[in-house]
């Protein structure tokens, strides 16, 4: 049974995050996501430092005492639309306390200002500056949530063919892999997850997709061929409904030879993770995702 800490988080959703509310612009979207952020203290011993890594803004989240030769490159969520690396400064430092080396969260280029393919060259470009800045591929993951683990996907996806260098591994975290909306629990779990739905999805789907189309694989991964891709450690809550994206995901990785885990957690919602320092349930997943990690970068413990 989901902790009580999770009950409480969930219903302060329901009755008061409405980011995907019909008729809203993507500005007002992005300032009620804002509004929000400051629920999630970000914790102690990590220094935030704004940087430009290939043209990109971005920021760095750096523990006390870390590593210099190793760096999580994280794309953060909200449909491509929304979202930022303030938005997102908790999840982000919990990861660089737990693994003892910096935190990279992209600034990517939203939409609809920016529709793609931006998204997908701002982290490419991000991943080769590292590379270039003498940091070896085998010390680079790449981690993203909800459409920032679709963009993890596509970026690796765009990487190996283009002949780059691929990442140590990946963790997309609820990764938004279909941007049809295809998946059954797009409908079957529709009312149960408090962070998105279909129709929010399909108006920030449109505003991305533009006139491309929404089966390119760097748009909807799941469309692609996952041959070649790095390790995997995919995350996904069984209530959301972008949790058919993420098994649907994983079949065509393992189909493909791609060492690839998937983990469905019990009750969890849509990134349930990013409630770590709150709720046991997230500290105990990002937990397991920095001991993946670790033993893919070649980290020594903590």
């Amino acid at each position: 049974m989901a902790s009580e800490q999770f009950h409480l988080i969930v219903s302060y959703l329901r009755d008061n995050i409405k980011l995907d509310e019909a008729g809203l612009t993507a500005q007002q979207l992005r300032d009620n996501m804002n509004a929000q952020s400051g629920m999630m203290p970000a914790p102690d011993g990590i220094s935030f430092e704004e940087a430009t890594v290939g043209g990109v803004a971005g920021l760095w989240a750096r523990p006390d005492g870390g590593v210099t030769d190793a760096v999580v490159l994280y794309l953060h969520g909200g449909g491509y639309v929304i979202g930022s690396p303030d938005s997102h400064r908790n999840i982000t430092a919990q990861l660089a306390q737990r693994l003892g080396c910096s935190v990279l969260s992209l600034d990517y280029a939203l939409a609809p200002e920016a529709p793609h393919p931006a998204a997908v060259n701002d982290a490419v470009a991000a991943y080769q500056a590292l590379l270039a800045d003498g940091i070896a591929p085998s010390k680079i993951a790449i981690s993203g949530d909800s459409a920032g683990g679709g963009l993890t996907l596509a970026m690796l996806m765009k990487l190996r063919d283009d002949g780059i260098a691929m990442p140590a591994c990946a963790v997309p975290l609820s990764p938004w892999t279909d941007l049809t909306l295809s998946g059954d629990s797009m409908q079957s779990m529709a009312g149960l997850d408090p962070m998105c739905n279909a129709d929010g999805l399909g108006r920030m789907a449109a505003w991305f997709v533009g006139d491309h189309d929404y089966q390119d694989p760097y748009i909807s991964p799941l469309f692609g061929d996952a041959t070649g891709l790095p390790p995997l450690l995919i995350h996904v809550g069984e209530i959301e409904t972008l949790r058919d994206d993420a098994v649907r995901f994983a079949t065509l990785a393992a189909a493909a030879g791609v060492d690839c885990t998937v983990k469905v957690f019990p009750e969890m919602v849509h990134v349930f993770q990013v409630f770590a320092g709150i709720v046991p349930e997230a500290d105990a997943a990002l937990d397991e995702i920095a001991e993946f990690l670790r033993t893919h970068m070649e980290l020594l413990p903590r």
